[in-house]
Parts: C-alpha cells; sequence; structure tokens
C-alpha cells in the first residue's frame, strides 16, 4: 500500500504567552499512514493527540521535521497554499458536528463544493448522491437541529467526503452520541474504509480503538506502541476481552 501521509521526525513545540517558557507537545514522531489504512490515535488528555491531528489536517505546522501529503511537503507551503491543500485533499468530522445551523442538509454538503469552485448542478448531484451513501436521502431539506445526533455525524461525514480527500480525519465522532448510534457511525467508517478511504480516528476510547485496524498509543508527545491487527489488545484495555 502507497502512503498517503508520512511524518517524519516532527515536533511541536509551543510557547507559553508572555514568557521564554517551552512546551513540547509532540517529541520526533515518525509515522506513516498507507492508501485504505483504518488508523486509530489514542492517548491520554495531554498526550498529543490533539496536536498531532491538526498537523495531519494542515491547521498547524511542526516546529521540526516534515510532514508529507499526497507526496506534497506541506510544511514548505505559504498559508493559502496549505489552505487549499486543506480544502481539496482533507476531510474532517467533528465530536459536536460543527454543520450550519441555517442551512439544509442539501447545503450543508454543498458548502465545500462551492469553495472548490465546482458548478451549481454538479454539487447539488454530487451532494444527493452523498446522502443516499449515508442513507439521509430522505432529509435533504431538513435543517441540522431537525435531526438526530446520529443523523447529524452522518451528514458530517458525507460533508468530509465531498472533495474526494486522500485522507478523513474523525476527532472523537462517536463522543457526543449514545453507544448504540455510535456502533451505526463506526459500521459506515468500516463500510468507507473497505470502499478504500483512508481514515484516521483521533480518540480516547479503547471501544472505538477497538474497531479500527491499527492503532497508534501517544504518552508525553511520542509514539509509545504502534499496533496493527491490534483489535484484540485494545479489546483486552478495555475489558471487553480476556488478554
Amino acid at each position: 500500500m502507497k502512503p498517503v501521509a508520512r511524518l517524519i521526525e516532527v515536533s511541536k513545540i509551543y510557547r507559553r504567552p508572555g514568557t521564554d517558557v517551552e512546551v513540547p507537545a509532540l517529541r520526533s514522531i515518525t509515522l506513516e499512514i498507507a492508501e485504505g489504512e483504518y488508523t486509530a490515535i489514542m492517548g491520554a488528555s495531554g498526550s498529543g493527540k490533539s496536536t498531532l491531528m491538526n498537523i495531519l489536517g494542515c491547521l498547524d505546522r511542526p516546529t521540526a521535521g516534515q510532514y508529507i501529503l499526497g507526496g506534497v511537503d506541506v510544511g514548505t507551503l505559504d498559508d493559502n497554499a496549505l489552505s487549499e491543500i486543506r480544502s481539496r485533499h482533507i476531510g474532517f468530522i467533528f465530536q459536536n458536528f460543527n454543520l450550519i445551523p441555517q442551512l439544509t442538509v442539501l447545503e450543508n454538503l454543498e458548502v465545500p463544493m462551492f469553495y472548490l469552485g465546482i458548478p451549481p448542478a454538479e454539487r447539488r448531484r454530487r451532494a444527493e448522491e452523498l446522502a443516499v451513501r449515508v442513507g439521509l436521502q430522505e432529509r435533504l431539506d431538513h435543517r441540522p437541529m431537525q435531526l438526530s445526533g446520529g443523523q447529524q455525524q452522518r451528514v458530517c461525514i458525507a460533508r468530509a467526503l465531498a472533495n474526494d480527500p486522500l485522507i478523513i480525519l474523525a476527532d472523537e465522532p462517536t463522543g457526543a452520541l449514545d453507544s448504540r448510534t455510535g456502533q451505526s457511525i463506526l459500521e459506515l467508517f468500516e463500510a468507507l474504509v473497505e470502499s478504500g478511504r483512508t481514515i484516521i480516528i483521533v480518540t480516547h476510547d479503547p471501544t472505538v480503538a477497538h474497531r479500527c485496524r491499527r492503532v497508534v498509543h501517544l504518552h508525553d508527545g511520542r509514539i509509545q506502541r504502534d499496533e496493527r491487527d491490534a483489535r484484540h489488545a485494545v479489546a483486552a484495555e478495555a475489558g471487553q476481552l480476556s488478554p
């Protein structure tokens, strides 16, 4: 499998405002994500999960090291080029949905395509196809507040697919959902991976990580363990299986 995202000796250091105190968030992270891989990034609060997600999503830049996305060293790009990479090659799914409340499902799905300059008729056609894919074809004229939490998250998943991204980043995607609805969202992720999508889930929940094929454990800004086909090990940590 060819790599779609590569971090090479990536570090991130923040400086406390008004001081010379440096706070390391990531320390020499080297990580490769292959096309079609389903990866969970786990760790306690303060482990570096959010910083790593921000760098993978081109929302932040590393202090040192390289991030190569789709063959492009994004650390060399200016802010405009970085924004272009983000809009064209990354799909985001958030815990709290981040849908535009005044817009319908159809309009929310069309927003990323509008910024990519896709013509209106093509935007509508693709938005309708995405709605069918996530089972919301009967809700196109509904606004977010008229949907359940699970339906809103399905809109977010469809929206993340609108730009045909290289990678999809999901930040605690089931955190605002009940367990049954969360399971249905994870089943949808698994179907997307089977179709060839590359998904990275950032989570603190072992039961979510258990569904992934690879689990990267962070601790104090470093990779503590990188487990492939590690579902049994993660489930054991969650108390679901005997070690």
